[in-house]
């Protein structure tokens, strides 16, 4: 694409933050430590994780960058980075995760497939951007629309970045057209991040951003976007990124049995104290976030000291200052929330939180139960173990 480029190596990678969790180096992916996720509401760029397919595109012109909007339509055109700033620009709050958050869990159970992320490959942050649905509305497609006239029911989204994955084709991803034209979903083509510019490392100029879904969805480098009548084929799509029940191993897998992950299901995870602590006697703070797919809130997150057998519901919270209410007007529906409880440890002990989503969904007990070969959605309880001992909680 003219103005941007995908580089063959990687010597060109943009400076991060010393205090990342590096999982992967090149590509480059990395997870910020627990801690950082309960420190605000709203994570810091430097500070979001990172998950990355190949080198990270350079921008060499932004006069000269585009993105074309082409198929199923009757009026293919090109846009510039200018066109849809001009377009009325949104702030949504939304947290992004990977779905493969929380697979080193999965791999204790049995070797899986991916990343190894631990609990941080999530993040929540405003996005400042157009709406897909407005600028749809440029070439023709109203909103609200499920199909286009020529047969359209997919909106693809294709990357300046290289992968592997695609023979060195472009990274690419689509959602229902459904979903793209209705201006109720806050799909963004966004620009900025935290209020700031896109850097590079999150989609530096132009990115897709759509809430409640799993990131991979979330397109970055945005080259083209294609009206198209069904799902996208890319490998992303068609050979990753879907739901398996345990008994599937590599060599039976079908990938054509099940439909492409699009929604995240109910999660949440501890984050003030890490697995095998040492705490001193006496009160201990935990922390955490708690966050469901589809614009679901959080209805509960409950605690428990003794193996779920008793049950004490933290604090929720999203805005500073404001009283938090599931699925009310005044929070953010796209976005986690943070919980706090205060425990008494008086001798070691496993602390587990679980959320339950608006919709009564809630997550479940075992991580065995919901293993899979690729690792993605482990949503099961989650489970740190405190130490008696000397420290400074």
């Amino acid at each position: 694409m003219p103005g941007i480029r995908g580089p063959s190596e990687y010597s060109q990678e943009p400076a991060r933050h010393p205090s990342l969790k590096i999982n992967a180096k090149e590509p480059f992916n990395a997870e910020p430590p627990r801690s950082a996720l309960v420190s605000s509401y709203v994570t810091p760029v430097d500070l979001f994780y990172k998950r990355n397919h190949g080198p990270i595109p350079i921008l060499d012109h932004l006069e000269s960058y585009s993105v074309i909007l082409t198929g199923l339509i009757d009026n293919p055109t090109k846009l510039s980075i200018k066109d849809i700033r001009s377009l009325p620009k949104y702030n949504v709050t939304a947290t992004l995760q990977c779905a493969g958050n929380r697979r080193t869990a999965m791999s204790d159970v049995k070797k899986v497939r991916g990343v190894g992320w631990d609990v941080s490959a999530i993040g929540n942050a405003v996005w400042g951007g157009a709406k897909l649905a407005h600028v749809l509305e440029l070439v023709g497609i109203p909103n609200l629309t499920p199909s286009t006239i020529l047969g359209g029911k997919h909106v693809e989204f294709v990357s300046v970045d290289r992968c592997k994955e695609e023979n060195g084709g472009p990274y690419k991803a689509s959602i229902p057209l459904s979903q793209a034209t209705n201006p109720e979903a806050d799909v963004l083509l966004a620009y900025e991040m935290n209020g700031e510019t896109l850097n590079r490392d999150h989609g530096f100029p132009l990115r897709v951003v759509v809430p409640g879904v799993i990131g991979a969805r979330s397109v970055k480098w945005l080259d083209s976007i294609n009206i198209i009548a069904e799902e996208c084929q890319g490998f992303f799509m068609q050979k990753d990124y879907k739901m398996f029940p345990p008994s599937v191993n590599w060599d039976n897998i079908n990938w054509s049995s099940r439909r492409p992950q699009m929604d995240f299901p109910v999660q949440s995870a501890i984050c003030s104290v890490e697995d095998v602590q040492m705490v001193k006697p006496g009160k201990v703070c935990i922390k955490g976030y708690a966050v469901s797919g589809g614009g679901r809130g959080i209805e509960r997150v409950d605690i428990s000291l003794d193996g779920g057998k008793n049950w004490v519901e933290a604090s929720r919270t999203q805005k500073p200052g404001k009283h938090y209410i599931s699925e009310h007007s005044s929070s953010d529906k796209w976005a986690w929330v943070l919980f706090e409880a205060t425990i008494d440890v008086s001798q070691t002990t496993e602390v587990i939180a679980k959320a339950v989503d608006s919709a009564a969904n809630v997550q479940p007990e075992n991580v065995e139960s919901v293993w899979n070969l690729r690792g993605v959605l482990n949503t099961s309880w989650h489970r740190v173990l405190l130490r008696l001992g000397h420290s400074n909680l």
